[in-house]
């Protein structure tokens, strides 16, 4: 299957013959950073090799359009709960530069006690299914064929379904996992024996997929009451599960810290933030870093989440980040639109890119505050693992509540979360292996006793069995659906007709979900306003109005209100009178025609209209007029009677008029167009003389109606004229 950028992503095909696909790799692929790299005009230190198919940045415009790719791994996490059409938004997501597809969900795949099958979607979540990891996994084997970049897949392995999981996911091909037997331990109570007995089978299937690990640390300063006091648990918890991961036989290239900045402004951010990620890297130097903004202090403004996720990306370059974890600058609100991933990864490519070659002009301080800092938090770190071995190791430190407490140790303020050893999920469910366990499977942690059978197959021990599912995909199971209403089948036949005819509806999360997002102000007190844009809302005809976001811009002077609601429409495209695309050439272009033959021309706004603005933002060179391109021009001002215009015309000899006519009523901006045109006829001038008429209220099919040459309305750019100009001069020479 061959995707086509012109041409929609068809699911159904991915769903086909899913129960016979095999993923065409398996293991992580890291980005691989080229030096002195020329990308358009410029050189390049510190990004990577160019897509072959990518949405560039909207300012890339001025730059012929390149689109640099940063060194790290750009991280998007996917949650919508239909992964039918996460693997649509997979798709975006890759285009604008993402090559780490997280797919996280609302309900963990933690809750679960089994591994789930089928696509149960209606129960607040999404559990991680084969058929849904399946149907990702060949998506994105076709996408990243289409975008030229491997597309590392990822999601968790976690819950007492962990092992099960992590099997799954090496046979599926997923090229990532959160794995953390503390993450179970802290946050759902998993007994500890189990958690770690479950892990290091768990890491052992990872260890065979080659699947990078990333850690859970980072959930500690997201619980803690004062995150920016944990920092040295933190590095305690990074280093428990990096080095069991060591024991188990991880590489510690596939093993990567979550590492997450514990503040955001309004906090000095900077002051706490950036000695923790240099005691990090320093503490961790041989291990991957995972940079992640910090989510606890995200609220429902997308500004304030950009701007701290700006400054987390400014200590990934600083420090160090082979992989950049964007989250969604929506991650207060809790929906996850299409439009939020794109910006997330666009920020992240961004602000890494502009801040190519930084580190070549600028070294931190090797003294002071910064230094000081770093050692005292690794110190502290380190004091903390001798007091957890001094109390008899992780499990006793666990049970005593040493962990996610929001003192700065050695300080304990006593919330700290506390499991009993012999209790919480799971507990008994370990039992010891007898002296003739046998398993005779690939990637199996612990003694598999194959040698009672065959002695020659204690490396190989699959062979006892003509190979296991990791050798043989055949010898898989595969469920497809279980539930007759809640499934992808139904989803989609819902929707059939926004994916098979001409039919559109606005969507920002499922396919034509419907909904739209409304930003107004109101000049009430945020209460008030609140309540009224639900009442504006529901009076523009829109269904299940909900306010996502409010900001107070002063307390009695105004609100600022964000809604959504649904539209219960549909729009067929197919009805659609749309014009053709404005020409554009380019600068070089209609640069290089003007100094082979100079171009004059005289404009002003015509009659009794003072307006000035749009037509000088149409000629000037600040604005991006056509003065850039070097045409001369002779502006005459507002107001500027019929007759001036044409005379000036004459008197320097230009080759265009330019003009201008905003005032609308009685028709009076078309009757100033075909002025113009007669009056250049009498004077005997219009067969050489381009004329070009522009306003907000102008159409162009009406203006060349009347007798003017072409006429722009509202959005034109001073481009588009000069590109009419020297191409409209070529044909009158021609025809000549």
């Amino acid at each position: 299957m061959e995707l086509k950028p012109n041409e929609k992503l068809n699911v159904e095909n991915i769903l086909k013959d899913l129960d016979q696909y095999t993923p065409k790799r398996k293991g992580w692929i890291w980005r691989e950073r080229i030096e002195n790299q020329q990308v358009g005009p410029f050189i390049y230190n510190d990004c990577s090799k160019p897509q072959g198919n990518s949405v560039p940045l909207p300012s890339a415009k001025y730059f012929g359009n390149i689109d640099p790719q940063p060194e790290n791994n750009i991280t998007t996490e996917i949650a919508s709960g239909r992964f039918e059409d996460d693997i649509r938004r997979m798709r975006m997501a890759a285009w604008h530069g993402a090559d780490h597809i997280m797919v996280i969900r609302t309900a963990g795949q933690s809750h679960f006690d089994g591994l789930i099958e089928g696509t149960p979607q209606g129960i607040g979540g999404i559990p991680i299914t084969r058929k849904q990891v399946r149907a990702q996994r060949k998506a994105l084997d076709i996408i990243e064929e289409e975008v030229g970049r491997p597309l590392n897949y990822h999601s968790y392995i976690s819950g007492v379904a962990g092992p099960e999981i992590a099997v799954m996911f090496t046979e599926e091909g997923v090229n990532g996992a959160h794995q953390d037997p503390q993450y179970n331990v802290l946050y759902r109570n998993v007994n500890m024996v189990r958690s770690f007995v479950d892990a290091a089978e768990a890491k052992k299937a990872m260890i065979h997929g080659k699947i990078v690990q990333i850690d859970g640390a980072h959930n500690a300063n997201a619980t803690a009451r004062e995150a920016w006091k944990v920092m040295p648990e933190l590095m305690v918890q990074h280093g428990i599960n990096s080095m069991f991961s060591v024991l188990v036989g991880m590489e510690k290239e596939n093993i990567a810290l979550s590492t997450v900045p514990p503040t955001a402004p309004p906090a000095p951010s900077m002051k706490l933030d950036l000695p923790y990620a240099l005691a990090l890297r320093e503490l961790f130097s041989e291990y991957k870093m995972r940079a992640q903004m910090n989510t606890k202090y995200i609220e429902s403004s997308t500004r304030e989440a950009t701007v701290t996720h700006v400054l987390n990306l400014l200590i990934s370059k600083l420090t160090r980040a082979e992989i950049q974890s964007t989250i969604t600058p929506d991650e207060g609100r809790n929906v996850p639109w299409h439009k939020y991933n794109m910006e997330a990864i666009d920020t992240a490519k961004q602000a890494l890119v502009g801040m190519d070659s930084l580190m070549e002009m600028i070294e931190l301080r090797d003294e002071g505050y910064l230094v000081d800092k770093a050692r005292e938090l690794k110190e502290r770190a380190v004091l903390f693992m001798e007091e957890v071995l001094e109390e008899g190791g992780y499990f006793e430190a666990v049970q005593k509540g040493f962990f996610v407490d929001s003192g700065e140790y050695p300080e304990r303020n006593g919330d700290g979360i506390a499991r009993d050893i012999e209790k919480g999920v799971g507990t008994g469910t370990v039992f010891e292996r007898d002296p003739d366990y046998f398993a005779p499977v690939t990637a199996h942690f612990g003694y598999n006793n194959v040698e009672q059978y065959d002695s020659s197959m204690k490396d190989t021990p699959s062979k006892l069995i003509d190979g296991c599912t990791f050798e043989k995909p055949e010898k898989i199971i595969y469920i497809d659906e279980l539930d007759e209403n809640d499934n992808v089948y139904k989803r989609m036949e819902d929707n059939r007709k926004y994916r098979e005819t001409t039919n559109v509806r606005p969507e920002v999360e499922w396919s034509a979900d419907g909904y739209v997002m409304v930003n107004l102000f109101l000049p009430t007190e945020r209460r008030v306003a609140e309540f009224a844009a639900i009442e504006i809302g529901k009076k523009m005809g829109l269904k299940d109005v909900e306010v996502i976001h409010r900001e107070v811009m002063h307390p009695s002077e105004g609100t600022r209100i964000e809604f959504k609601g649904k539209v219960d429409f549909d729009i067929d495209i197919s009805s659609l009178e749309i014009p053709p695309e404005p020409e554009i050439m380019s600068f070089d272009e209609i640069r290089g025609l003007i100094e082979e033959r100079p171009m004059k021309v005289v404009a002003g706004t015509v009659g009794e209209d003072e307006h000035s603005v749009g037509l000088r933002e149409i000629i000037d060179i600040k604005h991006g007029g056509i003065e850039k391109f070097g045409v001369e021009v002779n502006y005459l001002g507002t107001s500027v009677p019929i007759e001036k215009l044409v005379d000036a015309a004459i008197e320097m000899d230009a080759d265009a008029i330019l003009a201008s006519t905003i005032i609308s009523h009685d028709e009076t901006h078309y009757k100033n167009m075909k002025k113009i045109h007669e009056l250049a006829i009498e004077k005997g001038i219009r067969d050489r003389i381009t004329i070009v008429a522009g306003g907000t209220q102008v159409i162009p099919e009406t203006a060349v109606k009347q007798g003017v040459d072409a006429g722009f309305g509202r959005g034109t750019t001073g481009t588009q004229v000069a590109t009419f100009l020297v191409k409209h001069r070529m044909e009158r020479d021609n025809e000549s």
